[in-house]
């Protein structure tokens, strides 16, 4: 059924604006009048521009998040599960849905199962909203008439891929606050307070420390040749950005990411955690092992990580183990290996990849934390030095200028 937004004049003289559902326009005015609406405005909505608008648009309030698509999954998989059919669940989810572009697209999703397609033909026209695994999993769920566990098992995964996102962010929130914090600082002193205490010592006629006057150099190039800095600047970052995105460099970029002594760890963490928790959930939801092998690896975000990946799918097709290629590789822990295995030989490898999948999850909640508390005090430290440094620079010209007077 269309969607109309239409703005109106309410029976108190106050200007409304808002969506309705009807067959028509002609029934939408009907509707909004029985509501004590004077209708000034009212267009339809189409179902496709919200789609794309809802990933970019600038408003945060207007924005599909993974947390909205989420909570509408479990809504769904209850109402599944409760043998609701799937047509009437769909219209319940478009009545309590309060987030509009999210309203839209279940109304188009609706009618689209009305009109005789698969849920999972119609939630992929929107690729936006709903991604890959999303739809695989759907997919796999009709096709078993397990539906409504399948959607429960997708929202587990998408909470856990929040959980992992929201405990990343925050972890290292502080410590790029602090650091961006020291760098206006530190830009602020070299180029507005040690460009007046220049003058001052100059105008001393006094010898200068050779420290003093490093300082005074890097001070008068931030000052005098600020756009060659910035040029330089951008020009790095600009081939830089060039570099990891070619197919020589990214590989190249991803080994030394996870051969990185601090975060090289934690970032292949990251992509076991995404890796197993994903493969967990797709192969218990029936999606086929090469599918689910496809889509995994296109999560983890590492290039090396991912050909380990492909090498693996390659040797299913012939008929071949996973862990061997994954073993090869070098880049898969050896208990990640020993319990792949294990999985294979018993059948059990959805259950063996979700015990990885939490596993690693604790170790990077710990690893975090632990990364959290050493780079607080460490930042203190190098801040504290070159505020230091700083502040010795000024001073030992001043403090040899009072000897000298006296």
């Amino acid at each position: 059924m269309p969607i109309f937004e239409y703005k109106a004049i309410n029976a108190t003289g106050k200007n409304s604006k808002g969506i309705v559902e009807a067959e028509s326009i002609k029934a939408a005015r009907i509707k909004l009048k029985k509501q004590s609406l004077m209708v000034t405005e009212i267009t339809e909505k189409s179902a496709l521009k919200p789609t794309t608008n809802s990933q970019g648009i600038p408003f945060i309030g207007n924005r599909i998040t993974q947390k909205d698509v989420s909570m509408l999954t479990r809504q769904l998989a209850s109402l599944v599960k409760a043998n609701i059919p799937l047509v009437e669940a769909l219209s319940a989810l478009v009545e309590q849905t309060e987030l509009q572009p999210l309203k839209i697209i279940i109304n188009k999703v609706r009618d689209d199962v009305n009109e005789g397609l698969s849920l999972a033909k119609s939630l992929a026209m929107h690729p936006k909203t709903f991604d890959n695994i999303f739809i695989n999993m759907v997919d796999a769920g009709e096709s078993s008439g397990t539906l409504g566990l399948v959607l429960l098992k997708l929202a587990d995964l998408k909470e856990a891929q929040m959980r992992l996102r929201s405990k990343v962010i925050s972890g290292m929130t502080y410590p790029a606050l602090m650091a961006a914090v020291a760098a206006v600082l530190v830009l602020g002193i070299f180029t507005f307070v040690i460009p007046k205490m220049a003058k001052i010592f100059e105008s001393m006629g006094k010898p200068i420390p050779d420290m003093t006057k490093f300082l005074m150099v890097i001070s008068a190039i931030m000052v005098d040749y600020w756009y060659v800095i910035f040029a330089v600047f951008g020009g790095v970052v600009f081939f830089f950005q060039r570099w990891i995105n070619s197919p020589k460099g990214r590989p190249e970029w991803d080994s030394m990411k996870l051969k990185a002594p601090l975060f090289g760890p934690l970032l292949r963490m990251i992509a076991l955690t995404r890796f197993a928790s994903t493969m967990s959930t797709l192969l218990a939801s029936g999606v086929p092992i090469i599918t689910s092998m496809t889509i995994s690896r296109n999560l983890v975000g590492n290039v090396k990580i991912a050909e380990a990946i492909e090498n693996a799918k390659n040797n299913i097709t012939e008929g071949q183990s996973i862990a061997e290629p994954l073993k090869r590789s070098g880049e898969f822990p050896p208990l990640v290996i020993h319990m792949i295995s294990i999985g294979e030989k018993t059948g059990e490898l959805p259950d063996m990849l979700r015990n990885i999948a939490e596993t690693y999850e604790e170790q990077v909640n710990s690893r975090i934390e632990g990364m959290t508390a050493l780079i607080e005090p460490g930042m203190i430290v190098v801040m504290g030095g070159v505020v230091g440094f700083v502040v010795m620079s000024i001073m030992m010209p001043l403090l040899d200028a009072g000897n000298l007077g006296k």
